[in-house]
């Protein structure tokens, strides 16, 4: 039989996401897509909340500006490019749109990208010694340092990962990066700019990531809110009428009583 794919192994791990579970995403615009799928899935998520984190320092801020505790973190490695304020000499998460004069930019080796993640964990662990860490690289290539750059950069992201998955228990690293550029390496499953990912490939990534990390009852819980989402976000012809009335309480009661049954 002619193979028309690369396949990427996905085995199942170790840490399993359970449906009570808190879980904190922070990173690239790529942590987003994943964590709103979890989030639109009723899952106890938290996305990017103070918004995206394209590196490892930048990654560290958010955890230490948080003060909440999680059972899992997944950090979304987009870049090791970072932008220092001249004036200070500190890095910073968002340029605000002041003038570039402003910033230097530089590129952090593998093991400050190790030491920025390591002390993110740490942070964690503080909080909640048992906390589980799912490390990714996102596959969005940066254009504007040239591919090569690009791949470089992404290359210094995975070393770092990889230093840590041996470090340290419960850290893993998930292929999504392999997964986009192995797998998927066509560009039908690409945005029009061919650089990021469509939402057909995101939601292709998230099926993987489910294989490697859902629990039993993370999947039966999932199953069970589907229909009760796709009937809340149905849109009637007539939204005034009596039959719709009737069909949205069904749907919001059915709501409660989930939300109920899991604990969320």
């Amino acid at each position: 039989m002619v193979k028309l794919q690369t396949k990427v192994e996905i085995r199942k791990s170790s840490i399993e996401i359970r449906p009570t579970d808190r879980i904190l995403f922070v990173g690239s615009c790529f942590a987003d897509n994943i964590g709103k799928r979890f989030v639109d899935n009723r899952f106890r998520a938290l996305v990017n909340p103070y918004g995206v984190m394209y590196n490892p320092a930048s990654i560290r801020h958010t955890v230490e500006r948080m003060d909440k505790n999680f059972d899992i973190a997944v950090f979304t490695l987009g870049t090791n490019h970072v932008y220092r304020l001249k004036e200070t000499g500190e890095i910073v998460d968002n340029c605000q749109k002041r003038p570039q004069s402003l910033f230097s930019e530089e590129e952090l080796t593998v093991e400050e990208c190790r030491q920025y993640l390591a002390e993110a964990i740490g942070m964690l662990r503080e909080r909640n010694a048992e906390v589980r860490v799912i490390l990714t690289v996102s596959p969005i290539r940066y254009a504007k340092y040239g591919f090569h750059g690009s791949q470089l950069s992404k290359a210094a992201l995975q070393l770092a990962a990889d230093a840590l998955t041996k470090e340290y228990d419960g850290v893993e690293y998930f292929p999504a990066y392999e997964i986009m550029n192995d797998e998927l390496r066509d560009y039908r499953f690409y945005e029009p700019d061919m650089l990021h990912p469509s939402s057909q490939a995101v939601d292709y990534i998230y099926e993987q990531f489910k294989t490697m990390f859902f629990s039993a009852e993370a999947y039966k819980m999932e199953e069970e809110w589907q229909p009760i989402q796709r009937a809340l976000n149905h849109r009637p012809f007539d939204a005034e009428g009596e039959e719709y009335k009737t069909f949205l309480a069904k749907a919001r009661s059915e709501e409660v009583s989930f939300m109920k049954r899991w604990k969320l």
